[in-house]
């Protein structure tokens, strides 16, 4: 029982404490232990000793001589405690587990078999783990366990490990393209009066220093276009969002999403910078860029195809955008038996058929292009096309992984987007857009036309080909039933 091992485990720690601190402030450590496996030759040479620090992951107590390995963040080396060499040989034996964090004094040198070891002089305790460690060969094999102790699934699973390196290697890749084409990394506020750039609903809290209800931000996008109208020309953030839907194997609460925003630039320069920019990271995070992701062999480096959003829907659904009203898009709806709310508007209608017959079909990566204006109230109209706008979707494996649109910048048609919005809000379309008056007044000053694109996370887990809740650290999970 590990109620058990847990009280074996303080007796030790109690033990341990007569005579020394097992939990110190200050830790010697000379080298890592992976530099000391690179410069082995060179530590054995000098015959120094040498101090190294990590937890104990594995234990052979063989009668006068013990066998140990440790692990820091960086590799693993093994510890030999020899009766005759170490003083307080009687001590380690008696409360010594695996789990603990220790600090080791000594020569290394190889063993008869060959192994890279150090020959302990001197050991302390820096830090004694109160539970065990679950056995290497069962792990955590339950996903909501694994989710729940990541720390655990991190120390076990070494490929954990590097996955949330790739993934720092991922956001800091988006960073140095952008500022190469001399984008501005800026941090935009949290809390915001009206939630706006996107349709989602938000999280509601109270600052009570100015008695004042505010929203967690949906999007980005507002504040930083007001920057466009301040005059900055290329700005980007990257930074948390959060939205109270749904939780599944592409969409979490809170997660990182980066937005950027080109004046005088349109969504023809934007697909440009987009498409270099994920074959960019996709290289340097994959080192290839063919990668098998759910189930498919996505091709990443040839050219992206354009797909008309008008033709692709006609071809898969039937339905002619061009000519459909509410109740042609009510009937096909139906017969794909899909659930949508009864207020529901012509463009969430669109896109609730989209996502169910188009969106599949949609493998290699390409950009998706110029939608009906009714599912982006945010996006310039074509000027050949005034019922459509000028937007891309990146689209591969089955699913959107960023947007961009050429910015709309006329006030007086982004007031009247955002009534019909809120006309959807009133008759109970919670996701429906807001209509923000500092929004549009900033508008009114004078917004030169720009480009902006959005992406988020969910393209780091599309590459690892995992749900987007196992490439976060700690995802929020259910309470622990008792």
């Amino acid at each position: 029982m590990l109620e058990d091992l847990v009280k074996e485990r303080k007796k030790k720690l109690r033990k341990y404490e007569e005579t020394g601190n097992p939990y110190p402030a200050k830790v010697h450590r000379d080298a890592t232990l992976a530099e000391i496996i690179e410069r082995f030759s060179a530590f054995e040479s000098s015959k120094k000793s040498i101090a190294v620090a990590g937890r104990i992951m594995a234990w052979r107590d063989q009668g006068k001589i013990i066998f140990a390995h440790i692990q820091d963040g960086t590799g693993k080396f093994q510890l030999v405690f020899n009766e005759e060499k170490v003083k307080n040989f009687k001590l380690i034996k008696e409360t010594f587990d695996i789990g603990d964090f220790v600090e080791a004094q000594g020569k290394v040198f190889n063993t008869e078999r060959g192994e890279k070891s150090l020959l302990v002089q001197q050991v302390r305790m820096i830090a004694k783990s109160l539970k065990p460690l679950p056995a290497h060969r069962y792990g955590l094999e339950d996903v909501e366990t694994k989710l729940r102790e990541r720390y655990l699934d991190i120390l076990l699973h070494p490929e954990i490990k590097e996955m949330f390196v790739k993934k720092s290697l991922f956001w800091d890749t988006v960073r140095e393209h952008l500022k190469s084409a001399d984008f501005l990394e800026v941090e935009m506020p949290v809390f915001e009066r009206v939630p706006g750039g996107a349709d989602a609903e938000p999280f509601i809290t109270h600052l009570n220093a100015l008695d004042m209800d505010l929203y967690l931000r949906i999007s980005l996008e507002l504040p930083l276009k007001k920057l466009l109208v301040g005059g900055y020309e290329k700005v980007f953030e990257i930074g948390r969002i959060f939205r109270n839907e749904g939780i599944d194997r592409e969409h979490l609460q809170d997660y990182t999403q980066m937005e950027c925003y080109w004046a005088y630039a349109d969504y023809e320069d934007m697909m440009e910078l987009t498409e270099k920019l994920y074959k960019d990271v996709v290289k340097k995070v994959c080192g290839t860029l063919i990668v098998n992701s759910c189930g498919h062999q996505v091709d990443w480096g040839k050219k992206w195809r354009r797909l008309d959003y008008y033709e692709i829907f006609k071809k898969e659904t039937g339905v002619d955008l061009e000519k459909a009203t509410i109740e042609d898009l009510q009937k096909k709806a139906k017969e794909l038996k899909l659930e949508y709310e009864r207020t529901a508007g012509k463009g969430r209608i669109i896109d609730i058929i989209f996502k169910k017959a188009v969106i599949r079909k949609l493998i290699q990566p390409c950009f998706l292009v110029n939608p009906p204006v009714e599912i982006e109230p945010l996006a310039k109209r074509l000027e050949k096309d005034s019922g459509r706008v000028a937007r891309f979707q990146i689209m591969a494996v089955e699913t959107e992984l960023g947007k961009g649109f050429s910015e709309l910048n006329d006030p007086i048609d982004q007031r009247e987007r955002f009534e019909e919005q809120m006309k959807l809000r009133e008759k109970g379309d919670k996701e429906a857009q807001r209509l923000d008056e500092e929004f549009l007044e900033a508008l009114e000053y004078g917004m030169p036309p720009a480009a902006g694109f959005g992406m988020s996370e969910r393209v780091f887990a599309i590459l690892m080909d995992k749900p987007i809740r196992e490439t976060v650290f700690f995802p929020l999970m259910k309470r622990k039933s008792k």
